[in-house]
């Protein structure tokens, strides 16, 4: 890869500070940053406030999961640790598999093999309940004639009654909890006299009030609007930093993946295709698909030979140490382009030009490929943008080059 960081408009400012701290901490050789490497490499990012995660969080182990629904095969062997604490992203397109691993660590699906440990615990064949497992839905969930107090107190209310709190434990734990999700003053409305962003932390509290062994998250946010979606995911960051809850959560958002978790699996067709940190899928992904999912890509196809890629209907090339010799498949950012004088990049007709919040795009045809690029130009005031027509050259900053299997990118 050829290294120029250039900011994505795509991902938020706070994943990029983040990469910026991995950066600097990688650097420094100290003790006390010895020490956040090992925490790091747990998951597990203190910070002011954070509660112990051994008073909540529990280690979940996943080994060899298999599950098949008739003629389609959900889970291929999946193998996984979950530290205690952590908050993980269940991330990939649809059948993918994510669902199906995280409703079998509920317990609401059996694995024709393998097994689930939650600690030393095989909760393989135990049912939700038996899991002690907190689980909040997309749709909310909530029980439509009961209000937002009884929501929160039905899963403490329904308990067996030696196991079940007294009258005056559930009144005091439900209020408090309540407080913390900052609807304290909404405990006697129904359902449906609260909002959506209102509903999800309702659903987040009760799935919190039975003091869950492991909190499991199906698309959480994905019935909210863009804002409060931003604004929820802050919320939920620091509410899990505060009470130190194991939690999995599913998404099909990469940027909350990115900018939510503590480490991000990427699945594809009932198989992990990287397990690592948002820093490390995003720029080290391992494979192709990886680096297509993840954040907006162009690929560019072509050929390697003698350590260098040569694009279909180009003359230019490009090194690529390590690859296999045949067809493969470049891939770069929209913002790692940068335009260059004729012969020296990729020769492509202008087809589109945008304008975006604080950048231009243009939409590039290239000879001999079958998809077009995607260039952010940037905004300035004083750069004569081409027009729709024009032939340009651009060169990748920054790429990965990964051999193609059977034509398609591996």
């Amino acid at each position: 890869m050829i290294e120029n960081p250039i900011d994505s408009h795509r991902i938020s400012p706070s994943f990029h500070h983040r990469m910026a701290r991995h950066a600097a901490r990688v650097a420094a050789g100290n003790a006390g940053n010895a020490v956040r490497a090992r925490i790091r490499e747990e998951g597990k990012r203190p910070r002011p406030g954070m509660a112990s995660h051994e008073e909540h969080g529990v280690d979940i182990g996943i080994e060899g999961l298999h599950k098949r629904f008739d003629m389609f095969t959900a889970l291929r062997g999946v193998d996984l640790r979950i530290p205690s604490g952590q908050l993980l992203a269940l991330l990939g397109p649809s059948g993918s598999g994510k669902t199906t691993l995280l409703r079998t660590l509920a317990g609401l699906e059996e694995p024709d093999s393998g097994r689930i440990l939650f600690g030393e615990r095989d909760a393989t064949r135990l049912n939700l309940r038996e899991r002690n497992v907190g689980l909040v839905f997309q749709h909310y969930a909530l029980f439509p004639h009961l209000s937002v107090f009884e929501n929160v107190a039905f899963g403490l209310r329904s308990r067996k009654r030696r196991k079940r709190p007294a009258r005056a434990e559930i009144q005091k734990r439900v209020l408090e909890l309540l407080e913390r999700m900052q609807i304290g003053e909404l405990r006697e409305r129904l359902p449906d006299q609260l909002s959506g962003g209102q509903k999800q932390r309702v659903a987040l509290a009760r799935a919190m009030a039975i003091e869950p062994s492991v909190l499991l998250l199906d698309e959480p946010f994905g019935a909210l609007d863009a804002k409060v979606r931003k604004e929820l995911r802050r919320w939920l960051r620091d509410i899990h930093d505060r009470t130190g809850h194991t939690t999995v959560f599913v998404t099909h958002d990469q940027e909350e993946a990115l900018e939510l978790a503590d480490r991000v699996v990427v699945m594809r067709e009932g198989n992990i295709q990287q397990d690592g940190t948002p820093e490390q899928v995003y720029a080290e992904p391992a494979n192709a698909f990886v680096y297509d999912f993840l954040g907006r890509s162009n690929s560019v196809a072509g050929n390697v030979h003698a350590g260098l890629f040569h694009p279909d209907g180009c003359d230019a090339s490009f090194a690529c140490g390590g690859v296999a010799e045949g067809a493969a498949q470049m891939y770069a950012r929209p913002h790692d382009l940068a335009l260059v004088a004729a012969g020296e990049g990729l020769a492509s007709t202008v087809i589109d030009v945008r304008q975006l919040a604080g950048r231009n795009v243009l939409t590039l045809e290239l000879p001999g490929q079958a998809r077009v690029l995607e260039f952010d130009v940037g905004n300035d005031a004083q750069m004569d943008l081409p027009a729709r027509g024009d032939t340009v050259s651009v060169r990748p900053l920054r790429y990965r080059v990964f051999a193609s299997t059977n034509g398609s990118a591996a």
